[in-house]
């Protein structure tokens, strides 16, 4: 595989992030409505301090994968904290380079700005993406619950 790119998502690249970011709910068999999409794309390039940012990965010049983060607050650190919600490489660039590339653009980000955690998780199920984050990352061992209505 060539060299991965990885650059801040562009006006112009909303239908390839369309693209990957529609692949990688399919991946968690989940849907948003249309108006999803579009508040999501817009607020990927809103100024806000909490906004969600975006990276996309290019390799040859086609987007092969996307990672949406935001910066939140914390009761525990004077600093934000970094989420790295939506992770996603096209199912034929995995295992080259691009996941780990995605999420260390978000960790050197995330430093440039003074953000010391960058955190995420992932379904129990999802084995390929858990065998590159026990590389790059520490397991906390901390149990998601969600209330629902």
């Amino acid at each position: 595989m060539s060299d991965i790119v990885i650059r801040p998502l562009q006006a112009s690249d909303q239908a390839d992030w369309r693209r990957l970011w529609t692949a990688y709910l399919e991946f968690y068999k989940a849907t948003v409505p249309e108006e999803v999409y579009a508040t999501t794309w817009r607020r990927l390039f809103d100024p806000g301090e909490f906004e969600p940012k975006g990276f996309l990965a290019l390799v040859d010049g086609k987007a092969v994968g996307l990672v949406h983060y935001l910066y939140h607050r914390s009761c525990w650190s004077l600093v934000n904290n970094c989420y790295l919600q939506d992770l996603f490489a096209d199912a034929a660039a995995r295992g080259a380079g691009v996941g780990r590339a995605l999420i260390e653009a978000v960790q050197a980000e995330a430093v440039r700005i003074g953000v010391a955690n960058v955190y995420w998780m992932t379904h129990e199920t999802n084995e390929t993406a858990r065998r590159l984050y026990d590389r790059v990352a520490k397991r906390t061992g901390f149990i998601e619950y969600d209330l629902l209505p």
